[in-house]
């Protein structure tokens, strides 16, 4: 599997997690002042920073010039 498949894999799933419908009544408190469910989104914030990092890392074009550029020098 190439890991432009991983890449888009762990997005779709961040999506999935994303919509999460079993802490909407949930009241427990992380580290004592922090609403669970808000920790939770927080949690999934940074896996979509990390998300981002690997497309960056992996599915950034490598090729210097633009395909404007190739085009006029053709």
């Amino acid at each position: 599997m190439k890991p432009a498949h991983g890449v888009w894999a762990f997005i779709l799933f961040l999506m999935i997690a994303h919509q999460d419908i079993w802490f909407w009544d949930d009241t427990t408190l992380v580290f004592g002042f922090l609403p669970v469910a808000l920790a939770y989104h927080a949690c999934i914030s940074l896996a979509a920073g990390f998300a981002w990092y690997l497309a960056t890392r992996f599915c950034w074009p490598t090729d210097p010039a633009p395909s404007a550029q190739r085009r006029e020098n053709a």
